[in-house]
């Protein structure tokens, strides 16, 4: 069974969202967490969870509708996954936007968590799950993984809602993430970052 855990924080959507997630077909729960951070909600959905595969999700990201087979189908082989991204709505930027991070991801093996990150809960746990950082927890939380054993990008997309790159300008918001991870590569604290997130 595959645990679907979902860091929700004011979503209006919501309801709308899980209705989508009930018609996937396969073995599934699935874990709603509205208390505390991102990575703190996760890691307590983890904690609930009774699927031996645990799927992390953005409540503004639609899974493809084969999405649990691929997931059972990529775990004989890989300790941990992740799905290629698109946007919707979406434009030309966005579409390089996408085309890009999906690459850099399946050459680097660090996708970001709106592309749905998934991983046994042996190996969720073997990991100690997601450090309670104020963001930034999934690119460590990669790091960590692609360390223990092999991470797998698959083609196949989710969806998400581009409502960041919206909000702050496309421009700035693709110079405001290249400068911020240079400087988590650099060794600068997810604290200190998130001021400029």
């Amino acid at each position: 069974m595959i645990s679907i855990i979902i860091p929700a924080h004011n979503e209006k959507n919501l309801n709308e969202f899980l209705k989508h997630l009930l018609k996937l077909k396969g073995e599934k729960e699935i874990i709603v967490e509205k208390n505390g951070t991102r990575a703190k909600n996760m890691n307590a959905g983890a904690k609930k969870a009774k699927g031996e595969i645990l799927l992390f999700l953005h409540a503004d990201t639609i899974l493809p509708n084969n999405a649990l087979e691929q997931i059972n189908n990529t775990i004989k082989k890989h300790q941990v996954g992740a799905f290629s991204i698109a946007f919707h709505p979406s434009n030309i930027f966005l579409c390089i936007i996408a085309k890009t991070t999906s690459l850099r991801s399946r050459v680097n093996k660090i996708p970001y968590g709106d592309q749905a990150i998934f991983t046994t809960k042996k190996t969720f746990n073997t990991l100690n799950g997601f450090n309670e950082l104020p963001f930034l927890e999934d690119v460590d939380f990669m790091k960590r993984a692609r360390r223990i054993g092999k991470v797998k990008v698959l083609k196949e997309k989710v969806i998400t809602s581009p409502r960041g790159w919206e909000k702050d300008g496309m421009l700035k918001r693709t110079l405001k993430n290249r400068i911020i991870m240079t400087l988590y590569t650099l060794g600068v604290k997810p604290e200190k970052l998130k001021k400029f997130y």
